[in-house]
């Protein structure tokens, strides 16, 4: 093979490079494990909308696999099990688009430029939301808008009620299987739970060490539209959800069964009962008649569906389910490995591990459990084929959840995504995109009504019905680039894989996005630039020159530098695929165009296109930093200025407070990650850690929202490895307290997999595998070297003794 092997200094001294065929490496033991001396109390409060005691129900174990999930209690008299599925969502389809929107549109913008903020306030206020009610304020259960639900809970009551040791409870990341033993009576007994995707059961073991010491009944419940009864084999509890017009909506199924080692097994009308057995396999399986299928949406045949996979699950030994489902399961899971602390043995519970961090910041074990965590719950959470993760991936204790349990499209689902790639899960992004393509024709119907556009927008909420209005207040609804930061992430997935077949599928909807972009932008009248406007910088609020609060303006930095990064994206995809049409070079002028990112006089990266003063400064939202990431508008390298002013608005932003919310500290990390600032990413994960992270590991805003932990396992990950400027970044932000250490299997742009071991804070040994070929680039602090690679061919250097001796190539 001919190659380009250029000797440029890495550390002063030359690698040494070998390609060959990708190894598989040999499993590393672990120790990622959740796992506690106590189980959650399986307690349901009284209140009228089925909230449950959240402070029990956030130590419980979650599980899923993809379109169903459940949080394990463990409790030894009465087990309890919170049931989820991923469509289990009230409300419908609904047109909430405003007619009155686009007719004050020109005012709203002629006021701006005059100065006029609360006149254009207001009037934006009454114009630029949606019509009816929509999202319901983030109630949404009872209106057309809907909610992601709890689809009940699983109930295990057993005959001994007598006193118990010797309890344990894990979740095995390794394995995706939650286990619970304890001894009463004399006699030990287990459980082991967890949730298959190749046969789409809930699959619950219970054994005993003595014969005949097996007796309970088991019943399932939820706080509205539920039937329990008996069928053949089966405890069945079914329903139909309000559609939130006073009629009918999704209709949904569950359907137990059990398979028992001796003993007796019967019905009532409501419970499934064993006596005296040695062992039983519970089986259950969920569905609704939900469809992604804009407009839809109903019609799945979800009876049969179900009937089908509790019969094969029954014909299937326990041995068989468990060993189809660890293999699915591991597929992806085993892709990566972190390593901080040389898997040195577990020896403290996972509640009193993260209670001891808020006085003690070293644990690196919690770091790499958390890390993993976030994969785990992604894999579970989002498979290809079904719904993306939501606000909450798919684990909702209430009737009514947190701000619906939606999508919201300014930072949330997004953020749910970012470890997607870069931790070598990129399957598990496809269901983000799915979605998108279903929000492209009410999408396109929202931009021809509120804007007299061509293509489609979305707005910061939506949800499966196809929802793309603004929200009903426009301080925080009249986000207009959530679209293009949803196509943000179909590029994304094309850097990391070069999938050109993934990238000629969904490039319509990527032009499309453009193409409203293209409509959307206005002249600003002073400097010639294109802006956006009128919008919002998400959530935040500023002193207007009139002395009025205010959300609107032209031009927020944030509109910009996400409209930036879409025509990068869609100019690289035409580039990609060989098109130079009359648009594309519109599009390529147009970016020339925008409005740049400015630097305040006091240093800090401004974030709105007049320097107007924070009401509050330590703000959640820090959006105006879009282009340092997730976007690649600011470089330390490419824009040192901007990178400088960036981190000058981070620290400010501490410094006032910010990061007080999971979400936006985790948010923290990625950004300080992108500046090379190791300490200040570190401290943005002690951050999540102390202040924002539940017994189970689960983060909240608060409340829980899943957020966070996507947010910080891609963090994490950026601390490590980035190649967001065309060369792959090794370590750029490695804190000194993680001096030594090794991780194997994250990605890089390019289609590029990297294993990296390092010393006192120096790479040792740097394996890459190349998916596609090419050129690649490695770079360490300021130092690089660069060689072509051949497709699915590994490159590595020399033994650790002479990691950086003489370039050869065989």
């Amino acid at each position: 093979m001919t190659s380009k092997l250029y000797l440029i200094a890495f550390l002063g001294l030359a690698i040494s490079f070998t390609s060959c065929e990708q190894q598989t490496a040999e499993p590393q033991t672990s120790n990622m494990k959740l796992w506690y001396k106590e189980p959650a109390k399986a307690s349901v409060t009284d209140d009228p909308n089925g909230w449950s005691d959240d402070a029990e129900w956030l130590k419980g174990l979650p599980m899923g696999n993809g379109a169903f999930g459940a949080v394990v209690f463990g409790d030894v008299h009465k087990e309890r099990i919170q049931l989820n599925e991923e469509s289990m969502w009230s409300g419908s389809e609904n047109d909430n688009n405003n007619p009155d929107a686009f007719p004050a549109l020109g005012k709203i913008r002629e006021l701006l430029y005059e100065g006029k903020y609360k006149e254009a306030t207001e009037l934006t206020n009454a114009t630029q939301i949606c019509k009816g009610v929509g999202s319901g304020y983030g109630s949404g259960a009872n209106v057309p808008f809907g909610c992601f639900q709890t689809l009940g809970d699983l109930w295990i009551d057993f005959e001994n009620k007598q006193p118990y040791e010797n309890y344990q409870r894990e979740l095995d990341l390794e394995d995706a299987v939650s286990r619970i033993q304890y001894t009463q009576d004399g006699v030990n007994y287990k459980r082991e739970v967890f949730m298959s995707h190749p046969d789409q059961l809930m699959v619950i073991k219970l054994t005993a060490d003595q014969p005949g010491k097996l007796s309970f009944s088991t019943s399932m419940s939820r706080p509205e539209h539920s039937q329990i009864h008996t069928e053949n084999d089966q405890l069945i509890m079914e329903g139909t959800i309000t559609d939130g017009k006073e009629g009918e909506g999704l209709n949904y199924i569950v359907r137990l069964s059990a398979v028992n080692k001796s003993g007796d097994l019967s019905f009532t009308d409501n419970e499934l009962v064993v006596k005296n057995a040695d062992e039983v396999t519970l089986l259950l399986t969920a569905s609704t008649d939900y469809v992604l299928d804009y407009p839809k949406y109903k019609g799945r045949p979800y009876k049969d569906l179900t009937r089908t996979h509790l019969q094969k699950g029954k014909q299937t030994s326990y041995k068989n389910l468990l060993k189809r489902h660890i293999t699915d399961y591991q597929q992806y899971y085993k892709r990566v490995d972190l390593s901080l602390t040389s898997n040195l043995n577990d020896t403290i519970p996972t509640d009193v591990r993260l209670q001891n961090f808020k006085t003690s910041t070293t644990d690196l074990h919690l770091v790499e459990l958390l890390f993993q965590y976030g994969r785990y719950l992604l894999i579970s959470s989002s498979r290809p084929g079904t719904l993306p993760a939501n606000l909450q991936g798919i684990w909702a204790n209430k009737v009514q959840t947190p701000w619906n349990g939606d999508y919201h499209t300014d930072v949330n689902v997004q953020m749910n995504y970012w470890p997607a790639e870069t931790t070598n899960l990129g399957e598990m992004h496809l269901p983000l995109f799915d979605l998108t393509k279903t929000l492209q024709t009410p999408g396109s119907e929202t931009a021809k009504v509120h804007y007299n556009s061509d293509g489609w927008v979305v707005h910061p909420i939506t949800n499966v019905w196809g929802y793309t209005s603004p929200g009903e207040g426009a301080s925080w609804g009249m986000h207009v680039t959530g679209g293009a930061w949803l196509t943000s992430h179909i590029m994304e997935h094309y850097y990391f894989t070069l999938d050109k077949a993934f990238l000629e599928d969904t490039y319509p909807i990527l032009k499309a996005s453009t193409q409203f972009y293209m409509d959307w932008l206005v002249e600003d009248k002073l400097t010639g630039d294109l802006v956006s406007g009128p919008s919002v910088s998400p959530e935040n609020t500023f002193i207007a020159p009139d002395g009025s609060k205010c959300q609107i303006s032209m031009g927020p930095s944030h509109d910009q530098q996400v409209i930036w990064q879409l025509f990068k994206n869609f100019i690289d995809a035409s580039n990609a695929l060989e098109i130079n049409d009359d648009f594309v070079q519109q599009v390529t002028a147009a970016q020339e165009r925008l409005a740049k990112p400015k630097i305040g006089v006091d240093g800090r990266l401004m974030e709105w296109n007049e320097a107007f003063e924070e009401v509050e400064p330590g703000h959640r939202h820090i959006s105006h930093l879009f282009g340092l990431h997730p976007g690649y508008q600011i470089d330390v390298e490419e824009t040192p200025e901007l990178a400088a002013a960036a981190k000058k608005s981070l620290d400010f932003r501490i410094a006032n407070g910010g990061g007080h919310t999971g979400w936006s500290a985790a948010w923290l990390i990625n950004q300080y990650a992108r500046l090379g600032e190791a300490e200040n990413a570190l401290h943005g994960l002690e951050m999540v850690l102390q202040k924002s992270t539940n017994p189970n590991l689960f983060t909240s805003h608060p409340p829980f929202q899943i957020d966070a932990n996507f947010g910080t396992t891609a963090g994490i990950a950026e601390m490590l490895l980035q190649s967001q400027s065309g060369s792959i970044r090794l370590l750029p932000a490695l804190p000194k307290s993680w001096a030594n250490g090794s991780y194997k299997g994250l990605c890089a742009r390019g289609g590029f997999v990297v294993d990296v071991t390092w010393k006192e804070g120096i790479p040792v040994d740097v394996k890459v595998f190349s998916k596609e070929g090419g050129e690649c680039t490695l770079e360490f602090k300021e130092q690089k070297i660069t060689f072509d690679t051949e497709k699915e061919k590994e490159y590595f250097p020399l033994k650790e003794q002479n990691p950086f001796g003489a370039i050869s190539k065989e």
